[in-house]
């Protein structure tokens, strides 16, 4: 590389940098997506299913070992072919069915295409690894083109995505030659985990439907919206307008 033309290599860099940029744009735009779902959620069901959410872009460096183990040319357009992970971004939630919920929503984007999804949690892997994954297409506007860009979604619950990260640790710290004892108790641990889960999700649906059988507070809290946390009282002439908001229904 340092017998190229300043010139060329200038130009170069400057492809990688389009090139990796559509993919940090593609992060951004599908952020700002699931902060609108969580924003919307939030205002009309009064929770919120998304605990948090992390992003990351694979660096060139990375591309190119797997795209060097999956045996392809090293080119742009190869990677963009035959690498999907570039750009990933997990999403975790409280409960087993807000991962369906969310993935449900985004099914629902007509600016999204969905090109694969695996259920790790209605099939674990051997290892008792669990989560919901999508691969997802979403449309990026440069300033002289439109990039249609692959982006990975994780989705998975709290405990999940906990064990998730114990078993990747183990696996750095062994060089990924566990020993068979660790093996099996991750498996325990898996299993554990997924009962926990199954359990918050009984207890949530529990409380949900005891706070459902509370209205007495229902007529004033009809008669306010929320909108980016501010509150707003709805005038009385609305009200009288649409017959006023019953105290039961």
């Amino acid at each position: 590389m340092n017998t190229l033309p300043m010139e060329q290599f200038r130009k170069f860099k400057n492809e990688i940098t389009r090139f990796l940029m559509a993919y940090k744009f593609a992060l951004d735009a599908f952020e700002t997506k699931l902060e609108i779902l969580k924003e919307e959620f939030q205002l009309f069901h009064d929770y919120n299913p998304i605990e948090h959410t992390k992003s990351r872009l694979k660096s060139p460096e990375s591309i190119l070992k797997k795209l060097h183990k999956k045996g392809h040319d090293i080119s742009l357009p190869s990677i963009k072919n035959h690498i999907q992970d570039i750009a990933g971004i997990r999403i975790t939630c409280s409960f087993i069915s807000d991962i369906y919920r969310i993935s449900e929503m985004l099914q629902n984007q007509g600016d999204l295409k969905i090109i694969e999804i695996e259920d790790y949690i209605q099939y674990p892997k051997p290892n008792g690894y669990r989560s919901l994954h999508m691969l997802v297409e979403i449309p990026v506007f440069m300033s002289d083109r439109q990039e249609n860009v692959c982006v990975e979604v994780q989705i998975r619950t709290i405990a999940m995505d906990f064990w998730a990260s114990l078993e990747h640790k183990i696996y750095y710290k062994y060089n990924r030659t566990v020993p068979t004892r660790l093996l099996q108790e991750l498996k325990e641990a898996s299993d554990s985990a997924a009962a926990l889960d199954l359990k918050m999700e009984r207890l949530h649906n529990e409380i949900t439907e005891v706070k459902e059988a509370q209205t007495g507070e229902l007529r004033e809290e009809l008669k306010q919206i929320s909108i980016s946390n501010q509150q707003y009282q709805l005038p009385e002439a609305l009200l009288r307008l649409i017959g006023d908001v019953p105290v039961n229904e």
